[in-house]
């Protein structure tokens, strides 16, 4: 990967909103450059989206997250990528990891009620062919999400990162 290219991620990890002419002037770069470079890497996967950090506690939208690890008997020349395919194509699972641990596959989930997380391990994630276990924990207060600080601090004052370029 070009040092360009890992310098113009830097920045969009931090503000994927920043406009293009302002990640040509951060980058040193023309607002032509800036944009075929990006379109190179959303086209080969390397730039997989934009996305928003949201404080679910601040707004109105219930929701519940849940991490659900996984135990599954790897199967001969796929290993676990195909029971893990069965379980991130459901889409209550925003995030999968395989992990080395006491488990085998991590899933970050979302619901809107503990029973609906719960009613989804167990008649869609625990069923599948080759899981041979599955431990549920529930997220009770998120501090931090993505590098951005959703908490104030004891004394009331707020700790959000400032982004800057």
């Amino acid at each position: 990967m070009l040092e360009k290219d890992k310098l113009l991620l830097g920045v969009l990890r931090n503000n994927a909103r920043m406009e293009v002419k302002d990640l040509a002037a951060v980058l040193g770069s023309s607002e032509e450059d800036v944009s075929a470079r990006m379109k190179h890497l959303e086209e080969a996967q390397v730039i997989c989206g934009y996305h928003t950090v949201i404080n679910y506690e601040e707004s109105n939208d219930e929701q519940v997250t849940a991490l659900i690890q996984v135990n599954a008997q790897p199967e001969r020349e796929y290993g676990y990528d195909r029971i893990a395919s069965h379980i991130y194509k459901f889409d209550e699972v925003e995030t999968m990891y395989l992990i080395a641990g006491s488990s085998d596959l991590l899933c970050i989930v979302k619901g809107e009620t503990m029973q609906q997380v719960a009613q989804f391990v167990a008649s869609k994630v625990a069923c599948i062919a080759g899981v041979t276990g599955t431990t549920t924990t529930f997220i009770l207060k998120t501090y931090k999400n993505s590098g951005v600080i959703l908490e104030k601090d004891e004394d009331g004052v707020e700790n959000r990162l400032v982004v800057s370029q």
